[in-house]
């Protein structure tokens, strides 16, 4: 059975919602974030990189949400949720799978440039930071206009990767969604799949530690 080693408001929400999805056992240890919000030491010890999240499967220790993802897809759920090398659809597979690292690139640069003065190069890291931002969200938004899910007409492992940072960066700052009407509207209906509310009540981002 995999274990999740969850991190309180976490990326580790998508391997739960993940396994709901798939109808896979597995085992949930949760982790508080400390005082100043990071990962607790015995959290960062499961892995050199200490970065949430982290599975274990068997004698496999394993981070990177997005290799976790296509991991257990293939390994343990029939490849069900992911798309093949021959699919006319594999080119967007490939693509959104990767998406989320751009807007959490921005969300942290964004962070960071709160953290300065302005003038000079910071004013100009930060327009690019803008621009960046609204083309890729745009994007976004354009492709969903076309498209019911992001890898084409099935849901996939590519719309568990996209959907935190559609629903918790901005509980921490990050751009809002309102202003676009195909990204919103597709977040209220993946929103609705019972796999993703269960998921989300055992370790979504207002979920506590059970017990508590």
């Amino acid at each position: 059975m995999i274990t999740i080693y969850h991190l309180g408001a976490s990326q580790s929400d998508r391997i739960v919602w993940l396994m709901e999805e798939l109808n896979l056992g597995y085992k949930l240890e949760w982790f508080d974030r400390g005082a100043d919000m990071l990962a607790p030491p015995e959290y960062r010890a499961l892995h050199p990189v200490g970065t949430s999240p982290i599975i274990r499967d068997g004698d496999l220790v394993m981070a990177e949400s997005a290799a976790i993802v296509e991991y257990i897809s293939q390994r343990h759920g029939q490849a069900k949720l992911s798309i093949a090398p021959d699919h006319k659809c594999y080119p967007d597979y490939l693509y959104w799978m990767q998406f989320n690292n751009n807007l959490q690139q921005l969300f942290f640069t964004k962070l960071a440039m709160g953290d300065v003065g302005e003038g000079g190069a910071v004013d100009i890291v930060k327009a690019m930071t803008k621009r960046r931002e609204d083309a890729y969200y745009h994007y976004l938004n354009d492709r969903l206009a076309e498209s019911a899910y992001l890898a084409g007409p099935e849901f996939s492992c590519a719309d568990i990767m996209v959907m935190f940072n559609l629903t918790a960066l901005p509980l921490f700052g990050g751009r809002s969604i309102e202003d676009l009407e195909h990204v919103k509207a597709y977040v209220e209906r993946i929103s609705q799949r019972p796999a993703y509310i269960k998921a989300m009540a055992i370790a979504g981002p207002a979920a506590q530690r059970p017990g508590q």
